[in-house]
């Protein structure tokens, strides 16, 4: 069946009006709701609040987005760039209902820290995934994604952008393009 709409949350210092999220807004093909993080819309940049506050955040838009388009959440792909998808993950692995995960520019690890994980939850998520993300990311390198994602119970896509860091600039149409692919095949 094929998503019923995609809930976008931002990056730790980014917003909704990202211009990635603009574009799919207008590309994607299913409806497209972006999302400031309350934080955000108090005007605060730094640090964003712990995952204990960001997670609820997730689902309750997830709740009034599926509310609007009169469907489930578990019509809904859910994700964002960075800590925004890293977020809508931690949501779904916690039991939130969903389609599937877009995960742009996943933080797999602090830059520099690939001691310090982010995929503890990656065995309960259940539903297919899209990361898209640069080659050159330090935020997680092709290998080191090769590595973990297979711990994710559901098929897992991933594109990787030739060049390109955390932000990719260079490829916005590849991400574009590869997103509504991926959303036209979740039917």
């Amino acid at each position: 069946m094929k998503p019923a709409g995609l809930l976008l949350f931002h990056g730790a210092g980014g917003h909704k009006d990202h211009r990635l999220f603009i574009r799919l807004e207008s590309e994607a093909g299913v409806p497209v709701r972006r999302v400031d993080f309350a934080y955000r819309e108090l005007g605060a940049r730094r640090p964003p609040p712990r995952a204990t506050t960001l997670v609820p955040e997730v689902v309750q838009a997830a709740r009034d987005f599926a509310t609007d388009l009169g469907v489930d959440t578990k019509a809904l792909v859910l994700g964002g760039r960075s800590m925004g998808g890293r977020m809508a993950s931690l949501a779904v692995a916690d039991g939130l209902p969903a389609r599937g995960l877009l995960l742009l520019s996943y933080p797999l690890h602090p830059p520099g820290k690939p001691d310090r994980l982010r995929v503890e939850h990656f065995g309960a998520i259940t539903r297919p995934c899209l990361f898209v993300s640069g080659d050159r990311d330090p935020f997680g390198s092709p290998d080191e994604f090769a590595s973990l994602i297979g711990t994710i119970r559901a098929a897992v896509d991933t594109v990787w952008l030739p060049g390109d860091g955390h932000d990719p600039r260079r490829n916005d149409g590849i991400v574009v393009s590869s997103v509504a692919g991926w959303l036209r095949r979740l039917r």
